[in-house]
């Protein structure tokens, strides 16, 4: 993925709405008032937030008769989750090398425990 559509994948994502529509949209295709149903804002409001995530390729759009529906395009948040991934393995490795650290520092010094106060 471009780091450029990764920026715009991640901008779309900050948001609280956009990333509660990504959430209603994973359980089928919507249009703009069932998507707005649960929010206190206007379907004006809700629309751009859909072209915002539709900006970003994490959704779709398209006509069926007179009302026009969304659709969740998920490659994009694969493609993110991969990118964090990375990180997530760099954490838990120091996670890993921390835990090991103080269990050699507890095995060399057994009279400290956890939690205890050294006043």
């Amino acid at each position: 993925m471009p780091t450029d559509q990764l920026s715009g994948v991640f901008a779309a994502l900050a948001d609280p709405t956009r990333r509660a529509i990504l959430q209603r949209l994973s359980e089928g295709d919507a249009n703009v008032a069932d998507l707005a149903e649960p929010f206190a804002m206007s379907q004006p409001a809700v629309s751009k937030h859909l072209r915002v995530l539709e900006g970003a390729g994490l959704i779709s759009r398209n006509r069926v008769a007179t009302a026009r529906f969304s659709h969740l395009e998920a490659e994009p948040l694969r493609e993110a989750t991969e990118y964090m991934e990375k990180y997530k393995r760099f954490w838990n490795t120091n996670f890993d090398r921390l835990a090991q650290a103080l269990a050699e520092y507890q095995e060399q010094n057994p009279s400290e425990k956890e939690g205890e106060s050294h006043d």
